[in-house]
Order: structure tokens, then sequence, then C-alpha cells
């Protein structure tokens, strides 16, 4: 349809949106699905906020609303974009400049006011009942449930009934792990623009809550030692010249060449503990731990030069898993990816479950870079163990000589298409394909663990340290 065509009426039978050509950026509205220039390549978006270039505030529009008037042209719009098939971490403003008005645009489906005679005498009934102390939903004396409305500075979100409670979720949190249980906590946009850590200026992916003050400014400073966050560059390098932490503020129970681990407890160090998490959740969409970080213990990775020991990434582990997981939340910052910590961080975790004597699994579900992360490594791990033996062993054998469960031994096996049905039963059998993948893998040099190099022995807890204060 061109861009000077008539839009043609959608029929009210239809469930689908319409999808019409717009002539300004003024006439959409959120849940509009429209194209934007993203890379060099054009992609459809949806429109998850609208705010005032200018005066940068959000505008909650809707498909009824009238256009907004922009017929000076001093109106500039920013959208807030989901690209539709890509990963939420790609999620971010744009200007109105970089919208492809050329091409459809889909709006979102009216909902239908209409209401039969029946539906409309059914609630009358019910609150004739209501009045008059009968049953019904709502009782006497009682106020009647709204959708509870999240205000964020100048962002609104709504969440349905029943859906978010922080009592109930530090509960959750507490005895499920650090998998959060509100989709409206991670379904947020992102408030930070950029994040200033050392030497490194990093993009955050998803929306993590800092207090209002620090939200939406054009760089959050954070000290890479104590992790403590500012506002502006002033405050950040008054705080460099009074800080006095070069490492984090746990024991050392693993140092070889320039890496060394650090254990922290939750309970004893509860503000670096809550920054960290601060910081972690603008790269984890899904978990969280920045509620209670009592009930788990943080493994940090760090690297050490002249100036101290640097944070690389981290896991957590949770004092006693009912599900007996070896890790909650595991994270390498942006700046430190693509280098091989993250095999570091995983191999370390079955490193204090090999300790322990016990076999551990990471929380789930995974995020897909963890999974990609996992599935990587227990491929590599469970080839080298059968490439070195002569003979028949069993899945069990193999988890008591990896510390894997058998669930993530098979998940890993099927993935390698290692399974074979063979006379009657099952049978591992190793591709000519994953053995020359093994054999090229042999060759590079990768960061390992020195499991001599570990000091450290398990934790007891007692029930007085394991309850909330």
């Amino acid at each position: 349809m061109g861009a000077g065509s008539r839009p043609s009426t959608p029929s009210s039978t239809k469930a689908e949106a319409s999808s019409i050509a717009v002539s300004a950026a003024s006439q959409l509205t959120i849940g509009c699905k429209a194209f934007f220039e993203k890379d060099n390549e054009i992609r459809q978006a949806e429109i998850l906020s609208i705010r005032d270039k200018a005066k940068k505030q959000n505008i909650q529009r809707t498909a009824d609303d009238a256009p907004l008037d922009n017929t000076d042209g001093s109106i500039e719009f920013e959208f807030y974009v989901h690209y539709v098939e890509f990963n939420k971490r790609l999620d971010e403003w744009v200007v109105d400049t970089r919208m492809r008005l050329d091409k459809p645009v889909i709006f979102p489906k009216k909902k239908s006011k209409a209401v039969n005679v029946g539906q409309q005498q059914s609630v009358r009934d019910k609150r004739r009942k209501t009045n008059m102390g009968g049953s019904s939903v709502a009782s006497a004396g009682s106020v009647p449930q709204t959708p509870e409305v999240i205000r964020h500075d100048d962002a609104v979100y709504t969440a349905p009934l029943d859906t978010f409670s922080k009592e109930k979720e530090i509960e959750k949190l507490r005895t499920h792990g650090s998998m959060t249980q509100s989709t409206s906590e991670v379904a947020r946009m992102k408030n930070l623009n950029v994040i200033e850590m050392g030497q490194y200026q990093v993009e955050p992916w998803y929306f993590s809550p800092y207090p209002v003050e620090y939200s939406y400014t054009p760089t959050l400073y954070i000290c890479e030692f104590c992790l403590c966050y500012y506002a502006n560059h002033t405050q950040y390098a008054r705080h460099r010249t009074k800080c006095t932490l070069q490492h984090p503020p746990g024991n050392e129970i693993y140092r070889k060449d320039e890496i060394s681990f650090f254990e922290i407890d939750g309970r004893r160090q509860k503000t670096y503990c809550r920054n960290l998490c601060l910081l972690s959740k603008c790269f984890l969409d899904h978990k969280t731990l920045y509620y209670d970080v009592d009930p788990f213990l943080f493994y940090i990775l760090t690297k050490r030069d002249d100036r101290g020991f640097h944070i690389i990434g981290y896991f957590s582990k949770e004092k006693e898993s009912a599900d007996n997981y070896n890790l909650a939340c595991i994270l390498t910052l942006p700046q430190y990816q693509r280098m091989g910590f993250g095999r570091v961080l995983i191999q370390f975790s079955y490193e204090l479950s090999r300790a322990e004597r016990k076999v551990g699994s990471p929380e789930k579900p995974l995020s897909d870079l963890g999974l990609l992360s996992y599935r990587t490594y227990w491929a590599e791990v469970l080839v080298e163990h059968l490439m070195t033996i002569d003979g028949e062993i069993s899945v069990d054998e193999l988890s008591q000589r990896t510390y894997f469960t058998t669930q993530d031994i098979m998940h890993a096996l099927f993935n390698l298409d290692a399974v074979r049905y063979y006379h009657g039963q099952h049978c591992i059998v190793l591709s000519e394909r994953v053995v020359e993948s093994y054999e090229r893998f042999k060759k590079k040099k990768h960061r390992k663990i020195d499991p001599s190099c570990l000091k450290w022995t398990p934790k007891v807890f007692t029930q007085a340290e394991l309850r909330y204060i």
C-alpha cells in the first residue's frame, strides 16, 4: 500500500491487527509494530514506550487516542522498541528519524466494548446481591481489587492482580533459588545508558532496579573494587580517593598466576553482594538476587595487577539447596566475555562439588548464553573422559567421575547425537565429527582450574546462620 493511499477498514470479524501505512511518527501508539533502521538493516520492532525527545517525558498513548499535533514540526519523538524475533537485550530508544514511514505499520487490535444483554443482567444481579449482603465475589466491606500500577520515574507499568508481592517474592527466592517469580520484574525497560567501571564503558542489556535518582543518567559510575555506584564523575572521583578496598571483601580460596577466586557470605557482606546483584541484573534478565542475599554464597573471579584484584565475573550458590544446585546465577562481565572465563567459572563450580563429594547441576532454567556455555562444557568434559576409556562405562559411572547429574549427562549426549540403539540397548557412540572437534579442542590453549591450588573446605551452617535477620 502506498503512503498516499487510503487505508482500508479492517473487518470486525478478523482477530489480527490492522496493517496500514502512516504519514507521520505522531500517529504511532504503544503496541504498534513498525520498521526501523538498525545496523544498516531494516527491522520490524514493537513500540513499548513513546516520549518527547525534547522534554524526555513518556507519552502513554493507545490506539484510541487522537494523533499528537505536530504541524509545526517542533516535536521530535523517541520510541523504546523491541525488535521482533531478536533478544530483549537489543531493546533501545530510537529517534523518529530512524523509522521507515514507507513501510506498513501494524496497529494493536482494539478491544471490543460491546456487552450483550445477558452479561449486563448478570452484572446487575451480582451488584444487587452484594448490596443486600448476599454472596458474591467481593465480600461486604471489602475494597474492589484493581490492577497494581507500578511507577518508576516517568514510566508506568501495570501489573496483573496477585502477580507480585515483595514478601512473597523474598520467600520464593529463599526456597526456590534465584529465579524471579514476577513477570513484571523482568518486563521493564532498560533504565541505564552506560556503565563505567575502571577503564571500561559498558552498555547494559536489561533493566536493573537501581534507585530512581541514579537511573536515566548519561553514565553510571561504579567502583570496580567495592561496587558502589555514583551518578556523576565528581562523586565517583572523590570516592576513589577514599576507597581503600583492592579486592572483594571475602576469603581468597584460589590463586594461580593472575587469577584468584574469593568466597563471600551474603549474610556478612550484604552491601557488596547487593551491589553485585544490581550490577549483574543489567546483564541477566530472569534471574535476580537483589531482594535477599543472606541464603547465598558468592564466588568472585578476579584478575590481579599492580592496582588490585579486578572483578571478571562471579557465580552464586545456595548455602542449602533442596534440589542439589551447585550454582544459582553465573555472569561474566561483557568486557571479559569471549576470553574463556565463563568456562573457568563453570569448572570451578564443579570443583567445589568435587570437594563436597556431591553431584551438582546449575539452577534451571538457564539463560540462552548460560545454556550454550554449559552444553559446550559438558560436551568437552564428557568426550575427554570417553576418549580415555577402553571398554564399557555407564552413565552413573560418568556421573561419579565428572560430578555431573545423570540428567545433564544425557542432555549433553543427546545434543552430541551420541546415543544410539544397538542390539536391544542404548549405547554411546562418538561420531567422527565429534572426535575431530575434540582433537581441535586439545590443540588450543584454554584456561583451566588447577585443583591443587584450591584451598577450601565445605562449609556447614547452623540453623541460626541460615535464619534471616
